[in-house]
């Protein structure tokens, strides 16, 4: 599947309630500066080996995600940035305020490469912050995800100076010409002789910032797809089944389809169906059956969305970490035979990401 759609040629784009909403529009402009600032998020994490604070970011990374997802769909609950996760931000401040002293007036940033590069990152993210608040007027947004983003640039400006107390050494708390230990940095430019970054890290850097920003490491491959399906078809040889066997991007449209020998002919639209499905609602169709029946939550749901959504066994949704990258929908014997498949495909899928 092409990476270029040329649905945007004309210079709108969609959101989940809005249709041909103008890339000028304040939304769009606040979705574009959250990922510009997730991209260069990627980029500290490259100059940095501390596990530790690597994992702390890439859930900062998660977490603008979702504000990006809640300014799409403000209507949805799963995109609410609760207080826990500000709190977390301040224990983290708090902690490495701890460890060294941290300025108090004005800082020039460029002490070293590490922090002038969190440096950039935080004027990124004072940049979004004033977009949320200008969304916030307009449009009315989640207020926990005002505090998050005003909490987050304290954080990185905190971490920024810790960066260059951990370079020189200087104002550690405990500490006077070595490094702190338990230091969350440990930066990779240290072993520069120079006390640059290696050409080798500039060049990872700039195509993991890019990788992102395409939304590469969002979405299940082509290829990935395609491992997976294999798997699932012996699985279902073994079983004796004969199936369709979908797979979708996390937008909903496909990547592959596979139809075994024998499978019914209906099942083809039916695999599609139920993979769409588990990304559309977010859970498996045999989830959404449940919740589907009359008087549940969902009751009604399969008469929406031009009749696209299905509530039997079969489709799942596709996750690294808490990420859905994609959906998997298969069809081709009962909804619990086709469900019991699918949980199959799950297994196997952290072997096939790597």
């Amino acid at each position: 599947m092409s990476i270029y759609t040329k649905s945007g040629d004309k210079g709108t784009t969609n959101l989940v309630h809005t249709k041909n909403v103008s890339k000028s529009d304040d939304r769009i402009q606040l979705e574009g500066t959250i990922d510009e600032l997730t991209s260069h998020i990627g980029v500290v994490k490259t100059m940095i080996s501390d596990g530790d604070t690597i994992r702390f970011l890439e859930k900062i990374q998660e977490n603008l995600v979702k504000v990006t997802a809640g300014v799409a769909d403000p209507y949805n609950r799963e995109y609410k940035i609760n207080d826990d996760k500000t709190e977390l931000l301040e224990e983290e401040i708090d902690r490495l305020e701890g460890l060294f002293h941290c300025p108090k007036d004005s800082v020039l940033p460029g002490a070293c490469p590490l922090s002038a590069q969190i440096d950039v990152t935080r004027s990124v993210a004072r940049r979004a912050e004033r977009a949320l608040a200008a969304v916030s007027v307009k449009f009315g947004t989640d207020s926990g995800s005002k505090k998050y983003m005003n909490r987050l640039a304290d954080y990185l400006y905190v971490l920024a100076r810790y960066a260059d107390a951990s370079m020189s050494g200087k104002g550690l708390s405990g500490a006077a010409d070595h490094e702190a230990p338990g230091t969350p940095l440990s930066s990779k430019e240290k072993a520069q002789p120079s006390g640059g970054v290696s050409s080798d890290s500039v060049d990872e850097a700039v195509i993991q910032a890019v990788l992102r920003r395409l939304g590469v490491s969002g979405r299940i491959t082509l290829d990935g797809a395609k491992k997976l399906i294999e798997k699932i078809e012996q699985e279902a040889l073994r079983r004796g089944k004969r199936a369709v066997i979908a797979v979708c991007g996390p937008d909903g449209n496909p990547i592959a389809v596979h139809v075994m020998d024998g499978a019914f002919l209906v099942s083809f639209d039916v695999a599609l169906k139920k993979a769409y499905t588990s990304v559309a609602v977010k859970m498996s169709t045999m989830e959404l059956s449940a919740l589907a029946q009359p008087g549940g939550t969902f009751y009604g749901v399969d008469k929406m969305d031009g009749g696209k959504i299905v509530i039997f066994g079969g489709g799942v949704p596709l996750k690294s970490g808490d990420t859905i990258i994609g959906g998997l929908g298969i069809s081709g014997g009962t909804g619990e035979e086709d469900h019991s498949l699918a949980e199959y495909g799950l297994s196997v899928l952290p072997e096939i990401l790597g």
